[in-house]
């Protein structure tokens, strides 16, 4: 069952430099944790966590608990304009994130992955 997102919110979540490269970053990687997105951004937990809670809230993302790790995803149900508009926005300006990309690949120690059953 889609969602019904309200527009202005959703451009509201993109406005924010933080939530927008989040948000990149977890459909180019299709799942990340909270230390992943702290490193690739160079920011506090707390930060990451606050503006993953927000995103959260407004059912961008779910996450999922697997182990001590929790992994972020592009919730499924997003309507296909959103889905859309977020494909798109990575297509066409992977430049914005290349430097995380950078620095996540470089993370020493990152978290194990287990087999989705999504």
């Amino acid at each position: 069952m889609k969602l019904i997102m309200d527009l202005l919110q959703f451009y509201k979540c993109l406005a924010d430099d933080t939530r927008l490269k989040s948000l990149l970053l977890i459909l180019h990687e299709t799942e990340l944790c909270v230390c992943e997105l702290t490193h690739a951004l160079a920011q506090s937990q707390p930060k990451i966590s606050r503006h993953l809670a927000l995103l959260r809230q407004k059912k961008l993302v779910i996450d999922q608990r697997q182990g001590q790790w929790v992994y972020y995803h592009i919730n499924p149900d997003i309507p296909d304009w959103v889905q859309k508009i977020l494909s798109l926005t990575l297509a066409n300006n992977l430049q914005c994130i290349q430097e995380e990309l950078q620095r996540l690949m470089e993370m020493p120690c990152r978290p194990p992955r287990a087999i989705s059953c999504n």
